[in-house]
């Protein structure tokens, strides 16, 4: 409310926070005994198919395109409305019971990375894959690390307060809105002069970018586009379009996904093949 006075020591209040309360808390911590499933290949993604997690099965998606097998992956559909990443297994792999989280079992001791930046260096490390050498590889890293310190203020900030937000409010929406415009138009200064977010080669700086902005640029994330005016933003459209035609973003896009479109949904991912035998219908809902 227009007139609310912050208290002297603030209290939780469990039922307030709108669409997302149940998945919020001040406290971190298992909250009941799960363990997680265990696949057949190296890599073992426990995710949901927000921005966040798209990158993370975009970019497995694209190493397997250009041919690395060690790449192969089992994604296990984490249901963070029913509270899945507070389970001991979960936030044993990422004790910020987050998505995405992983597991690398392809070396002699599994190592688990949590962070979805963390997970594209990792995997970019792993494979010699999709991040340049020298200077390349310096402008690649800060436009990662702009993404994970940006995206926050798209998502939890304008995202949260435009769409799911259980009252509106002017102040918090002409806040972020700003603010999220003013990170569009650097992006499009960015790729004025650039064919890719990091120079002329595609790389995980464009999987983490793309995910979050791009996929709101198209309308596919909070169905904001017009409000934001991201048409405007000409070199980011062009630059939008030619990553979501790629067919491994089109697969990527569709791993751990339970809604929308159901042609668009493949929940979980345990082999190539899922892509034609959409092994959704298989699991237990």
């Amino acid at each position: 409310m227009a007139d609310y006075t912050p208290p002297k020591v603030w209290t939780w209040d469990a039922e307030n926070g709108g669409k997302f309360a149940s998945t919020n808390r001040p406290i971190a911590g298992a909250t009941h005994n799960k363990e997680l499933p265990v696949g057949k290949h190296p890599f073992q993604l426990y995710s949901l198919a927000t921005p966040n997690g798209v990158k993370v099965t975009v970019m497995l998606e694209e190493l397997l395109a250009a041919g690395h097998k060690g790449a192969e992956y089992d994604a296990w559909l984490i249901k963070i409305g029913d509270g899945d990443q507070f389970g001991s297994g979960f936030v044993e792999v990422n004790p910020n019971s987050k998505i995405p989280a992983l597991i690398d079992h392809s070396g002699p001791a599994p190592v688990r990375v949590f962070e979805s930046g963390a997970i594209l260096l990792h995997l970019a490390e792993t494979f010699g894959a999709l991040i340049p050498d020298g200077a390349g590889r310096v402008e690649c890293l800060n436009w990662l690390f702009w993404q994970m310190g940006s995206a926050p203020y798209l998502g939890g900030g304008f995202g949260h307060f435009y769409v799911y937000a259980p009252e509106k409010f002017q102040y918090p929406i002409d806040r972020f809105t700003m603010e999220t415009k003013r990170q569009f138009d650097v992006l499009d200064r960015q790729l004025a002069n650039n064919a890719y977010i990091a120079g002329d080669s595609y790389s995980i700086a464009d999987i983490a970018i793309w995910s979050w902005y791009g996929q709101v640029a198209l309308g596919w994330v909070y169905d904001a586009a017009e409000f934001l005016d991201t048409a405007s933003y000409k070199n980011v459209m062009k630059w939008a379009e030619k990553i979501a035609a790629r067919p491994a973003v089109q697969r990527g896009r569709m791993v751990n996904r339970p809604f929308g479109a159901a042609e668009m949904q493949l929940h979980e991912r345990h082999d190539a093949s899922d892509f034609e035998t959409k092994t959704q219908d298989k699991i237990a809902k």
